[in-house]
């Protein structure tokens, strides 16, 4: 008897089978851009809140910019209303996308973490992957900001021994190699929160059975996949030292929570990178989300699983943070 595939959500599938996908592997750069700006000026607008949910009105939200050597790095804060005297905890957040991606698509989840740990909530809007720009500076930012928001605590009311990272896809990524440097600088971290996280970008990137099995999914598929690994890892570059899943040493790294939605193609770098750390004697759970795909954190109009994400998610950090 062959087994029934799970489908996506109905909402999902309407929504995505609307929308005419690009042709990932020949569209032209300017066209790619022209369509990134739209859907990031949407997502920053409140355009798609219907499908990427509303915030918590218990959270201000406000951007800002980090001046980094070299850089100004443009940031969006989000901070409870109402929280505790004294300093409050730090979650360094970093957005999904890769080439596309903005933190406003997070508004969401950042939000509600910023006021049910409650946290001051830091979203990075890391520069974007273009054929110019692959991970590496994409991971310096997220590093940076780290580092710079931890040394200047005292400006944004957080405390420096209160931190965590969470990055959502790329920003897994992002967030999973920014916790590996954490520990090399001895800087201190509480926890790391990786939500569908790509971990993999060296040439086993797409060996692994959820990419043969949900290679086709309506929120991320194979094509995208393999121009976010060609514009991650140009060609001369090291893909082992972009690639969290492939570090030399994964021990004493801060505790982690894996989120890893069933169907989606890189469930198996999370898997398989909660599997690692464990290995290396650093704590890791792994918590998946069934009939739900890849950023479905994003989506919590449409996917129900979002809201069961979130508790855990707010759950564990509410606990490591405390």
């Amino acid at each position: 008897m062959t087994a029934t595939r799970t489908k996506p959500p109905l909402g999902i599938r309407l929504v995505f089978g609307l929308r005419k996908e690009p042709d990932w592997g020949t569209l032209p750069l300017d066209e790619l851009y022209a369509l990134r700006d739209a859907q990031n000026r949407a997502a920053a607008a409140g355009r798609l809140r219907a499908v990427t949910g509303f915030p918590d009105r218990g959270a201000d939200i406000a951007d800002d910019r980090l001046v980094l050597p070299g850089r100004e790095l443009p940031v969006r804060v989000y901070r409870p209303r109402t929280a505790p005297k004294g300093r409050l905890p730090l979650v360094l957040h970093v957005h999904g996308g890769g080439f596309i991606g903005t933190a406003a698509q997070c508004d969401w989840v950042s939000s509600h973490v910023a006021a049910r740990v409650p946290a001051v909530v830091v979203s990075v809007d890391h520069r974007l992957l273009t054929p110019d720009l692959p991970m590496s500076a994409a991971v310096d930012d997220g590093w940076d900001a780290l580092r710079h928001v931890v040394q200047h605590a005292s400006d944004r009311g957080v405390d420096p021994e209160r931190v965590a990272v969470f990055g959502e896809s790329a920003g897994g990524l992002i967030a999973a190699m920014a916790a590996i440097r954490a520990r090399d600088a001895r800087l201190s971290l509480r926890a790391q929160v990786l939500v569908n996280p790509c971990t993999d970008l060296t040439a086993t990137a797409f060996d692994y059975a959820s990419m043969i099995e949900h290679g086709d999914s309506p929120t991320l598929n194979m094509p995208r996949l393999e121009l976010l690994r060609r514009f991650a890892v140009p060609e001369g570059a090291d893909a082992r030292a972009v690639s969290p899943l492939h570090a030399d040493d994964l021990a004493g790294l801060a505790p982690a929570l894996v989120v890893v939605p069933v169907l989606d193609p890189v469930a198996d770098h999370g898997r398989a990178y909660a599997e690692r750390l464990r290995a290396a004697g650093t704590a890791a759970e792994l918590s998946e989300h069934q009939g739900a795909g890849h950023a479905f954190l994003n989506m919590s109009g449409l996917v129900r699983q979002a809201r069961d994400a979130r508790a855990r998610i707010t759950a564990f950090l509410t606990e490591r943070l405390a």
